[in-house]
């Protein structure tokens, strides 16, 4: 393909020119006379006001565009104070170890200009050797590090090895890319300057805060949530800036026999044609994916395209490299080194490289698919024309709801505003961690309830666990040794899983359990650095997956259901023809099939089955919308059954839950993982009562919520409009994967039931509708409360469809049912611990679900009945009398011994979710 037959919009911004303010009065002699030696002719407008500002001990987030200069407009304050007052100390934080190591490079001139005994400087962090720690705690006036040293290392020891010493003299805190502190990652970091600020009091000390952002729409609310206090934002921009283009590259579509569209060729397809012409021009490029996938996929077409034009040298293909998390910190020093270099002429990256770290000169960027966020697409596109040469963007469409918008409306891309970004410091589960941390730095008072806003509800479960003990009004730590490393900054699960080779036990990579069950599962193919490696099995126990070298043609994705239980709302609101209510939900998703698609191509090569299914329960913030009426009608008799019984087609509420997902991102600053939408089961699985509310949710997919469905609550009109205009805009006829989510659904029902949600109409008269009637509805193959009658067919269905724990299950003697509950009645007393085992409960829980119309979240018990008393004549009866059971309350059950079905006492819903997570960091812990 031509790639400049694809291009649908280009747009230039011309050269722009500086704005100086010369420089101020303020600014000492000798730091004048550094920056004139050094070529600055005067400072820009920006530089200036943040300097004047900070001598004015205001905190400042300075929002100007990419390489304008920010570096330089928090270094002066800092530099001014040092040299006025040397024993002053200042902390600069990264969220990445490279680009510390990087800022360090541009400190180094001022060091050898003034020197080491008037400014010292070094990078703190866990690749840094114990004397060169030794050495910064004791010379260096400033301090480079990242939220996981500040988290782990500061602040657990502000009274050791002279960290005292850099407290007490603390008078910059410097924080650099901001805007990357969003979601599970910024809710940490507010949590840490909690605590920092704590340890600031301690030892008298009250720091400036000087913060640099990507335009955002509400950079003054994020620093105030993150560091806790009042800012001021600085966005007049005095930089020069070079010529630069962006064109938008629309790939072919996909028709088939009959000319119909069934979507497009793949942006990462596009990319890896475009990245061999780029080489051949001897372009400098960083091209960026949106997944650790996708730069897997791009660099092995890249490399096989650049092979195959050029057999007689492998050279060419070894221009180019990957660069992702997952990747080890020497892998990624090598890769920058080679590139800044010249060893290597491009970079395939995930937003890892959004960030401002030196790998050269670059003249083009190319994104296969817009990042998600207009923020990211400025960081992306910056990355290029920074030594002031003219510079080209590309940014290939994907087949994804926002890039198909984009290609209808580019003006949106580059004339609005840029989105907010959330944060929620006060997650239960976050808080919890920090409080931990803190009372290990200092005992926690009264005071400290103006801090934690949770602490009334903490300490109490803290002091049952024995971690906290009461002592003269104060609350001491008395628990394990170091509670700061019991938790990831940039997640909430504390579960990490290993990915290792099967025969060596080399470690490939790590990542958090949610990552684990969509990239690690059985049967998975799994990319790195360009090598393909095949999942065989995984361990959910020692929480390690093992995997062989792999020399297929395809890569998977994974699918599976998930099903939302309401706890309890929290705030409602009606809004035309639906009522939005926002609460607690519980969330059991499952991961239960891959598909495997072709690379190149991109063609689905079939799916599989994974045995057992993979299981994530977690309580959670939603938005839930009451559907109207006449859209569940009409939506149910579209519903078809497939042959096998196994999959629902023709399903409707998928495009609808589709739309409204995408559109949500839209306003949310949200990637793809953060947030979810399903519809409640009975919108497809309906019993003889036809009249129940159907619901869809657009919720957290973290545990205790991050504020992103909070968000959505408030902007639901906003969502609904857009996911209108989105569907509304695809190029699409009949409906396709970028609008609706698949090409087998109809893009006009789609359209007509978001449309109901703000006026009722007639369904679109060319729809074929099925009668009306409760037999159209998809049954499940058996009803749970006869399992007691129908347990041998049931179980005899299991067996003839090869599921696992069938062979078990067939030679449970009876089940009895009970409401809720269902008791597996077994005279083998190992059972009852056995199958109570979290992971072999969760697996018949979710079994017995799918093939039966259980409640949500319906409690799995075992009766074991001893031989004797289970046969009486030589005949078992099935009667007898009831041993001990095995009860199962949901979550976090595993193998309590009860008498009878008698409900539990609630001890408090906080204080429950507080000690199961206290639970779990004390495992990880120990």
């Amino acid at each position: 393909m031509d790639i400049n037959d694809l291009i649908i919009y280009r747009r230039t911004m011309p050269e722009r020119s500086a704005r100086y303010a010369g420089f101020p009065a303020e600014l000492p002699e000798e730091l004048r006379e550094y920056l004139q030696k050094n070529g600055v002719r005067g400072l820009y407008i920006h530089q200036a006001e943040m300097f004047l500002r900070s001598l004015k001990r205001e905190n400042v987030v300075i929002t100007t565009s990419t390489a304008s200069g920010k570096t330089l407009g928090f270094l002066l304050p800092v530099i001014e104070e040092i040299l006025r007052n040397p024993l002053a100390r200042a902390v600069f934080i990264y969220p990445t170890k490279a680009l510390a190591s990087d800022q360090y490079r541009a400190i180094l001139p001022y060091i050898e200009y003034f020197g080491k005994n008037r400014i010292s400087a070094g990078v703190y962090d866990g690749d840094t050797p114990a004397g060169e720690r030794s050495r910064i705690r004791k010379e260096a006036n400033i301090i480079l590090t990242n939220p996981e040293m500040v988290n782990g290392a500061l602040l657990p020891n502000h009274s050791k090895f002279g960290f005292d010493f850099i407290f007490a003299n603390l008078k910059f805190v410097v924080i650099d890319e901001l805007h990357t502190y969003r979601g599970v990652f910024g809710s940490h970091l507010a949590n840490v300057f909690r605590r920092l600020h704590r340890v600031c009091r301690y030892y008298g000390s009250s720091p400036v805060f000087l913060c640099s952002s990507a335009t955002i729409a509400n950079p003054v609310e994020l620093a105030e949530e993150i560091c806790g206090k009042k800012f001021v934002r600085i966005e007049r921009d005095g930089s020069p800036a070079a010529e630069r283009t962006y064109l938008l590259i629309k790939p072919p579509k996909i028709l088939g026999h009959d000319k119909k569209y069934y979507g497009q060729v793949q942006a990462t397809a596009v990319a890896a044609e475009l990245i061999p012409e780029l080489v051949e021009q001897r372009k400098n490029f960083i091209a960026f994916a949106r997944s650790r996938r996708n730069v897997e996929v791009i660099l092995k077409e890249a490399r096989d395209r650049l092979e195959a034009e050029c057999p007689a040298s492998a050279s060419q293909a070894d221009k180019i490299s990957g660069y992702r998390g997952g990747y080890t910190p020497a892998e990624r020093k090598e890769i920058e080194h080679k590139m800044v270099t010249g060893a290597l002429c491009g970079l395939v990256s995930t937003n890892a490289l959004e960030l401002g770290i030196d790998i050269g000169k670059i003249d083009a960027t190319v994104l296969a698919g817009y990042p998600g966020t207009r923020a990211s697409f400025w960081q992306q596109t910056g990355r290029a024309g920074r030594s002031g040469r003219a510079c080209t963007n590309y940014l290939i469409l994907d087949s994804q709801p926002f890039d198909q918008y984009i290609g209808t409306n580019p003006g949106w891309l580059f004339e609005n505003s840029s989105e907010s970004a959330v944060v929620d410091k006060n997650n239960l589960l976050i808080e919890l961690s920090h409080i931990r941390a803190a009372a290990a730095e200092i005992p926690l008072t009264l005071d400290d309830a103006s801090v934690f806003p949770d602490l009334g509800e903490t300490i109490p479960v803290l002091m049952r666990a024995k971690e906290l003990t009461g002592q003269n009004g104060k609350f001491v730590w008395s628990g394990g040794s170091f509670p700061a490393g019991d938790y990831s900054l940039r997640g909430i699960d504390p579960n990490r899983y290993k990915l290792l080779l099967k025969d060596s036990g080399k470690e490939i990579t790590e990542m958090d359990e949610m990552q684990a069950f969509r990239e690690i599962h059985p049967g998975a193919v799994y990319l790195h650095s360009g090598v393909q490696y095949q999942v065989v099995t995984l361990d959910l126990e020692t929480r390690t997956a093992r995997a062989v070298p792999f020399n297929g043609n395809y890569y998977t994705t994974p699918m599976g259901n998930t099903d939302i239980t309401i706890i309890h709302g929290r705030k409602e609101k009606p809004w035309k023809r639906i009522d939005a209510v926002f609460g607690d939900v519980n969330v059991n998703a499952q991961v239960s099939l891959y598909r495997k698609l072709q690379f190149h191509n991109h063609q689905n090569l079939g799916y599989e089955q994974i045995n057992p299914s993979l299981s994530r329960e977690f309580e959670t913030e939603s938005v839930w919308l009451k559907l109207p009426g006449n859209v569940v009608t009409a939506y149910r008799r579209l519903l078809q059954e497939s042959p096998n019984g196994q999959m629902i087609r023709n399903n409707h509420f998928e495009g609808l839950c589709y739309a409204l997902r995408s559109a949500a991102r839209l306003v949310t600053m949200t990637e793809q993982e953060d947030i979810g939408t399903t519809v409640s089961t009975n919108a497809v699985y309906a019993e003889k009562s036809v009249e129940e509310s159907v619901f869809l949710f657009l919720y957290d997919q973290y545990t205790g919520g991050l504020g992103y469905a909070e968000k959505a609550y408030e902007l639901i009109p906003e969502i609904i409009e857009n996911g209108i205009a989105m569907v509304r805009g695809c190029p699409c006829e009949d409906g396709c994967a970028a609008c609706v989510g698949d090409y087998h659904l109809d893009k006009s029902m789609v359209l007509w039931g978001l449309r109901n949600m703000l006026e009722e109409s007639e369904v679109p008269k060319h729809v074929k509708m099925a009668p009306y009637g409760p037999s159209t509805f998809i049954q499940k193959p058996f009803r749970f409360d006869e399992l007691e009658a129908q347990w041998k067919a049931f179980t005899a269905m299991l067996l003839k469809n090869g599921e696992p724990f069938a062979s078990f299950l067939n030679t449970v003697n009876a089940v009895r049912t009970e409401g809720r509950r269902l008791a597996l009645i077994t005279d083998q007393p190992f059972y009852r611990e056995w199958i109570m085992e979290e992971t072999n409960r969760k697996a018949l829980n979710n079994l017995i679900s799918y093939y039966t119309d259980a409640p949500k979240g319906f409690e799995l018990e075992v009766e074991v009945r001893k031989k004797e008393e289970n046969r009486r004549n030589g005949c078992d009866t099935g009667g007898g009398t009831a041993g001990k059971k095995a009860g199962n309350s949901g979550e976090g059950s595993t193998g309590i011994e009860s008498e009878g079905f008698g409900d539990s006492e609630d001890d408090g819903e906080m204080q429950r979710k507080l000690e199961q997570r206290l639970d779990k960091l004390k495992k990880k812990e120990n």
